[in-house]
């Protein structure tokens, strides 16, 4: 099938462009490049330069007319979303809503919108957090993430547009960007190859469920198959503490870095962990990549790239 995947030149959306090519599906990829790189685009797959806000990325989906509208653009920084609120709703929800209209419009017949499973819960009452938990995000980012999903009700509620709502957990592997401020697991081995030290926010005692890229580009292929509709948390259901994981990660790359402990930061959950027991029996999703594999093959991939090996 004709798939169009925003932010298919990005860490996330460029392993899903991957895997669905692999597939044997036709995709178009649009992406800014703003933090998505031309080294992560598939050759196989048609590439153009576009913001999602921009109107020719409206004109682009009514000309291709693609089956599925694969939504992967979005800023993505929780921190960023704190400093510059107006700036993240411009980008996750603005930004969404053009191309929604312009799905609808394209008779667009499935739409995959990346959210995320710690954001839009916020302080989790349930753990692991089902689809079922309030949603009471406790940053920007996890409000416009949480209105993207709301949209996406109302698109398919009154245009039949049918969506499934993807709620990632943190995700991590080769590709991810170690330089901006999010994606612990990039940014700690980035340091850690070089043996410099690693920063912990706060205590280390905060909680993520840490699933690896590879099971999330397997998620949106299922996504294509089911009849099933709305949000799906896709994670391992399993909690890691900030320390455990730097101390996988030291062992993993064999490094020497000190672990040093700075001031918490602001906007982001205590704890965070997700019920995906409905992808398991909706979508015939499980994770298979355990963490230590996980991060094993993410510190080979990114000593490779450094050429540290």
């Amino acid at each position: 099938m004709k798939i169009l995947v925003t932010g298919g030149a990005g860490f996330i959306g460029s392993h899903v462009v991957d895997a669905c090519v692999a597939a044997g599906h036709d995709v178009i990829v649009v992406d800014d490049l703003s933090t998505g790189r031309r080294e992560n685009l598939n050759p196989r797959a048609r590439f153009h330069q576009l913001d999602i806000g921009d109107p020719r990325t409206a004109e682009l989906v009514r000309d291709e007319k693609p089956e599925v509208l694969n939504h992967h653009a979005a800023q993505m920084d929780v921190r960023r979303s704190v400093a510059d609120p107006l700036f993240d709703a411009r980008v996750n929800i603005l930004g969404t809503i053009h191309l929604l209209e312009a799905a609808r419009h394209a008779g667009v017949k499935r739409l995959v919108f990346v959210s995320s499973g710690g954001a839009v819960y916020g302080e989790q009452e349930t753990f692991p957090a089902p689809e079922t938990h309030p949603t009471n995000p406790v940053s920007p980012y996890g409000v416009s993430k949480r209105a993207g999903e709301l949209y996406a009700f109302f698109f398919q509620a009154e245009y039949r547009l049918p969506f499934v709502a993807l709620r990632y957990a943190n995700v991590y592997g080769p590709r991810q960007d170690p330089h901006g401020e999010a994606g612990v697991v990039a940014i700690f081995t980035g340091r850690m190859l070089g043996d410099e030290p690693v920063v912990v926010n706060g205590d280390g005692r905060q909680t993520r469920d840490y699933l690896y890229v590879g099971d999330v580009a397997r998620a949106n292929l299922l996504a294509l198959e089911t009849r099933a509709t709305g949000p799906f948390n896709i994670g391992t259901g399993v909690e890691t503490d900030v320390n455990a994981l730097a101390s996988l990660l030291l062992a993993a790359a064999g490094s020497r870095s000190q672990v040093r402990h700075g001031p918490p930061k602001s906007g982001e959950q205590r704890r965070s962990v997700i019920d995906c027991r409905r992808a398991a029996e909706l979508l015939g999703w499980r994770p298979e990549v355990s963490l230590a594999e996980g991060l094993g093959r993410t510190v080979a991939w990114f000593r490779e790239r450094a050429g540290a090996g």
